[in-house]
């Protein structure tokens, strides 16, 4: 076994109303910083044990498809490093 460690990122998907963004947008747009388009995600790492990338990459995926992620409203993107 190899220790993994896995970058998840959860986003919701376009079309998705993202209301954090929306205020974030806003503030920075009165600090002098507009944007054309903003949007939030929020991003896991986690280290486990696995017997290559691949495995690793597999268990991330459940780990989404079963906790991590609505796959009605999120979209996500996994990245394993060793």
């Amino acid at each position: 076994m190899m220790k993994f460690t896995i970058d998840i990122t959860i986003g919701l998907k376009e079309g998705m109303l993202d209301p954090e963004a929306r205020a974030i947008r806003h503030a920075l747009s009165n600090l002098g910083f507009p944007t054309d388009n903003l949007s939030t995600a929020r991003v896991f790492q986690i280290t486990l044990d696995a017997p290559d990338s691949d495995a690793a990459r597999d268990r991330a995926e459940e780990m989404c498809a079963r906790l991590l992620a609505n796959p009605v409203i999120h979209r996500y993107t996994v990245e394993v490093r060793s």
